[in-house]
């Protein structure tokens, strides 16, 4: 089975709207580590490698018969391909916003946390196991700060007059999409993590009605190859 490092798109229709999650957006070569996915991507700026843009690809085609009329994308590289591909022969504005960038995890950047060849303090892993005690490390955010920074993106594209009846793509990461799902959801950081962390190019649909978002659907995917879940 291949890899990739978790990321996600989130597709929101206001008034009609839904969101989705592909945790492809930053696939990378298999042979290197911190391409595998095992070591701390976050704000590290790494392109798709064949595998993720294939994944984004039928994702691509599952999505082709949605009428966007926006894309906002994290400013990394790995978002914008993937809307880029999500969006291949369309006319829709592309819109970079910062608000909705992955997660920060400072000198923990770089670093492995997956059990083989664990290069971090054993309290990260409280990152999944405990997120409401997860504290940031120099440079970095914990999971109450990334949850605000995404909140204010929601609250202000969803009070945006201009934005009404609009089908958006969002592309965006792992961590900056659950802190969504949780801002959505009103749970506490200790359920940040949900339902898990989703399936590689999963989808998540979410409706806004009357001021408020609901989830309709969570971690759906597009496609059929096998993609080796993430390792603690």
């Amino acid at each position: 089975m291949k890899r990739t490092i978790q990321c996600g798109i989130l597709v929101l229709d206001l008034q009609k709207g839904w969101a989705m999650n592909h945790e492809i957006i930053s696939c990378t070569p298999r042979r290197d580590r911190l391409e595998q996915g095992e070591k701390n991507t976050g704000q590290v700026d790494i392109p798709l490698n064949e595998f993720g843009i294939h994944l984004a690809e039928e994702t691509g085609k599952g999505l082709k018969d949605i009428p966007f009329d926006l894309c906002f994308t994290s400013p990394l590289g790995r978002a914008k391909q993937t809307a880029e591909i999500i969006l291949k022969g369309r006319d829709v504005p592309v819109i970079e916003e910062p608000l909705i960038m992955e997660m920060a995890f400072g000198v923990y950047e770089g670093k492995c946390c997956s059990s083989e060849g664990w290069e971090l303090p054993e309290s990260f892993h409280r990152f999944f196991d405990g997120p409401e005690e997860y504290e940031a490390p120099e440079g970095g955010e914990d999971f109450k700060q990334v949850k605000e920074r995404v909140g204010k993106f929601l609250e202000r594209i969803g009070s945006d007059d201009t934005l009404k009846d609009s089908t958006i793509l969002i592309t965006t990461h792992g961590a900056a999409l659950a802190g969504m799902l949780n801002y959505i959801k009103k749970e506490p950081l200790s359920k940040y993590w949900g339902q898990g962390v989703h399936k590689n190019c999963a989808v998540t649909e979410v409706e806004e009605r009357n001021g408020s978002f609901h989830i309709l659907a969570e971690n759906t995917v597009y496609y059929k190859d096998k993609v080796e879940p993430w390792k603690k």
